[in-house]
């Protein structure tokens, strides 16, 4: 296939299979010799919804300037935070061990994830050795870990509790409602309660204190978006989610930057290409 400037091609794997469900990666490559940096790509949708064609733009545009994408399902919905980090988690560990078969370079691996995508990407590159989200045993290992060079998030849900409790308060406000949807009846069928939505939560292990990783990152924010870029008036601080997250991650070690698009044509490939210069940055 092609893009109109570069070729690459598609393929659809088995990483995992959980009983008679299969979990699927899609992989799309440049056409050349590589080995090609990869970088790991998860969906959107509430944890409820969407699934590995999500991506299908993102992955386009990081193709097409010369990385492999892999695009990831896995468990969400009714199987309940944290199995869908569990998969994640392995996804990568395979993908590395996989490397050479599939012509990647394991050695520069870096992660991308929107909205609720976003918030699994950040768990995962903060918590890189979390027991909970290693517990999927990998066959001749060797050692390999989930660790990542870099993380993208896209618009992220980077604070469950505080997005459940802003959804319940605008359904407070008839003119302000309109926005919600289905989102809190998903919150609900994800997480177990309010407890795990805090432990759970990028932004509130920082907020804890919590020793993470702080591998570089990039946050890409569609504006004006009322459903990730809003001001938690429990947090006292006059601060937006977004750049509350940016000022606790640098001041736990991390160097992250904030890049704001036109809400309108935020999943179109001219915004998505903000992603480039970060993982030619961190990936080479």
């Amino acid at each position: 296939m092609s893009n109109g400037t570069q070729e690459f091609n598609y393929e659809d794997i088995e990483y995992l299979q959980h009983g008679d469900r299969s979990m699927m990666l899609r992989l799309c490559r440049p056409a050349g010799a590589g080995p090609f940096p990869l970088i790991v790509d998860l969906h959107g949708g509430a944890w409820n919804e969407g699934s590995m064609a999500g991506c299908h733009v993102r992955d386009e545009v990081l193709a097409g300037a010369g990385f492999a994408a892999a695009a990831l399902d896995f468990r969400h919905g009714p199987d309940r935070y944290p199995t869908s980090l569990q998969d994640i988690h392995y996804a990568i560990r395979w993908l590395k061990m996989n490397a050479e078969r599939y012509n990647l370079d394991a050695e520069r691996v870096g992660l991308s994830g929107q909205s609720s995508g976003g918030h699994l990407a950040a768990l995962i590159a903060m918590r890189p050795d979390d027991d909970r989200y290693s517990a999927l045993a990998l066959n001749d290992a060797g050692g390999i870990d989930a660790k990542v060079c870099c993380a993208a998030l896209v618009w992220p849900v980077i604070n469950p509790l505080s997005r459940y409790r802003h959804a319940h308060r605008s359904l407070e406000t008839p003119e302000s409602a309109g926005w919600v949807g289905r989102l809190p009846e998903f919150h609900d069928i994800y997480w177990p309660d309010e407890d795990a939505m805090a432990e759970g939560n990028p932004m509130m292990a920082l907020v804890r204190g919590e020793t993470v990783t702080t591998p570089p990152a990039l946050w890409l924010q569609g504006t004006p978006d009322i459903v990730h870029d809003y001001h938690d008036p429990e947090s006292n601080q006059p601060l937006k989610e977004p750049e509350r997250f940016c000022e606790l991650y640098r001041s736990a070690g991390g160097d992250i930057d904030l890049i704001r698009v036109d809400y309108e044509t935020r999943e179109l490939a001219p915004a998505m290409a903000n992603l480039v210069p970060f993982f030619q940055r961190h990936l080479g």
